[in-house]
């Protein structure tokens, strides 16, 4: 992660968000950039997803409980945290790629496609207008600084958790103001830092599926919706 600031300025000075899903990861990422001395401000995504039988639309990324895990982790950190509607970009970003991708025979990478659109996009966007310095995320990955200010993204430490690739659509304008806290440590001590912190969210699982699938079948889901 990059030492200090931008233009030279101290961690007191520099303005980072947070995506924050209510998750270990970014709860940690968060956590570590307060004890940094920056300041934080914590940002959750409402994301489109289908609506599940006798239920709501609730994208597994950001249900309720979710929410309410993320808005405790802040509260405990002592920092902002907003909630903003982005279901249509991802719907159209995200979503529609996934169906459309499949019914022409490819086998597209949603996450990959949330990356370039939304997280890296939209939220970044976002973060630069509330005049952030950075956004920082719960990847698993790592970034070099290099003096004539090019930044190389680097495999995380914990090799078994790296999320580089989906992150290789990042150009250098995003690159430049991004931040991975966690991606110098293994998976097992962010978990440990979110117990020894007290984090509410210290025991979450972690989500492994696509999140707008609501039973995690992808072949039904495209049965439905690829019409």
């Amino acid at each position: 992660m990059h030492p200090i600031g931008k233009n030279g300025k101290s961690p007191a000075e520099t303005t980072v968000v947070v995506a924050m899903s209510g998750g270990v990861d970014s709860s940690v990422a968060a956590a570590l950039l307060v004890e940094q001395g920056y300041n934080c401000i914590g940002v959750m995504m409402r994301l489109w997803a289908e609506t599940g039988e006798g239920e709501g639309s609730t994208n597994k990324c950001c249900s309720l409980e979710s929410v309410h895990d993320a808005r405790r982790v802040a509260d405990q950190l002592g920092i902002p945290f907003y909630l903003i509607n982005v279901e249509q970009p991802f719907k159209r970003q995200v979503v529609d790629f996934f169906i459309q991708g499949y019914s022409s025979g490819q086998t597209p990478n949603p996450c990959i496609e949330c990356n370039r659109h939304i997280r890296f996009d939209y939220l970044l966007n976002y973060a630069r207008r509330l005049g952030a310095d950075y956004l920082a995320t719960g990847h698993y990955a790592r970034l070099r600084h290099l003096d004539d200010g090019t930044v190389h993204l680097l495999r995380a430490v914990d090799e078994g958790k790296d999320q580089s690739y989906v992150l290789s659509v990042m150009g250098q304008a995003e690159l430049r103001d991004v931040l991975f806290p966690i991606g110098d440590y293994p998976k097992k001590m962010i978990r440990q830092m979110a117990q020894e912190r007290g984090l509410p969210i210290a025991s979450k699982h972690d989500s492994m599926d696509l999140c707008f699938i609501f039973d995690d079948d992808y072949r039904r889901f495209l049965q439905d919706w690829a019409a």
